[in-house]
């Protein structure tokens, strides 16, 4: 039994990125945890919310979610959700992007030592998309790998650029989408770079068909975001084609995309 630590920067972040892998890492019998750097206060607000804060529903949902995957333990590191780029929110008090970066590396490698981690699974370098918070989960998982007392392995998520944009082009030829105006994976993100990763780059494609059912129940638990409510309104085939399979990079592997297992 394998121990897999998956550190995301807000609640939701878990069910649309990793909850296929982390659903299939339970089912092997692994133990997963989930780190949340951040409590979402700055995501969508729902009109029930009423007098209560975002991001208490945000936590309500997140557990929601870790009861559908089975996840075992969640983890809070109490920073506030930045904002996405440019936002005054960026710099408040409490934000993570202001955060002492060595400090947060260190309480994620308290968790990765209580738990005694076999492997901890970040973000890419630009944190699939430019997020502030994404950024900084780049920077903090890694080098809470070098402050752990048992180093485990580490693998970052991210997104397969090169599929993406072979699903958009069959949605446009298929009709599904306009031949003009549609989103372009290759076009700068917030960060000024395209989301994800050159399939190219990327080490590990996980197969996680078999969980998409979970990955959907995941998904609406977080009922609060839009994101999550746009994934969901995929057509089934859509959904299964975009969402079946999780990439990962693993640095310091040969180069070469495998389809497999990393945990095995």
């Amino acid at each position: 039994m394998a121990t897999l630590v998956f550190v995301h920067a807000h609640p939701d972040d878990e069910a649309s990125q990793t909850s296929g892998t982390m659903a299939r890492a339970v089912a092997a019998g692994d133990r997963v945890v989930c780190v949340y750097a951040t409590n979402g206060d700055h995501g969508s607000a729902p009109d029930d919310l009423g007098d209560h804060a975002l991001a208490d529903r945000r936590r309500a949902e997140a557990e929601a979610s870790a009861e559908a995957v089975g996840t075992h333990r969640i983890v809070w590191l109490g920073h506030r959700d930045s904002g996405m780029h440019g936002w005054l929110t960026n710099t408040a008090e409490g934000a993570l992007w202001v955060a002492d970066a060595d400090a947060v590396a260190r309480q994620v490698a308290d968790v990765l030592d209580d738990e005694d981690a076999d492997a901890v699974i970040g973000y890419d370098w630009h944190g699939g998309y430019g997020h502030p918070d994404h950024l900084m989960v780049h920077r903090v998982a890694r080098h809470a790998v070098e402050l752990a007392a048992r180093r485990p392995r580490y693998l970052e998520v991210s997104l397969n650029r090169d599929l993406l944009r072979r699903l958009m082009t069959v949605a446009r030829e298929q009709g599904l989408l306009p031949e003009e105006g549609t989103w372009d994976v290759d076009a700068p993100a917030d960060d000024g770079n395209p989301i994800g990763t050159p399939e190219a780059e990327l080490h590990w494609a996980v197969d996680v068909t078999g969980q998409l059912d979970v990955k959907r129940a995941a998904l609406a638990c977080h009922a609060s975001q839009e994101d999550a409510a746009q994934l969901l309104s995929m057509p089934p085939e859509a959904f299964a084609a975009m969402m079946g399979t999780e990439h990962f990079l693993e640095p310091g592997r040969a180069p070469g995309l495998v389809t497999g297992w990393p945990f095995a």
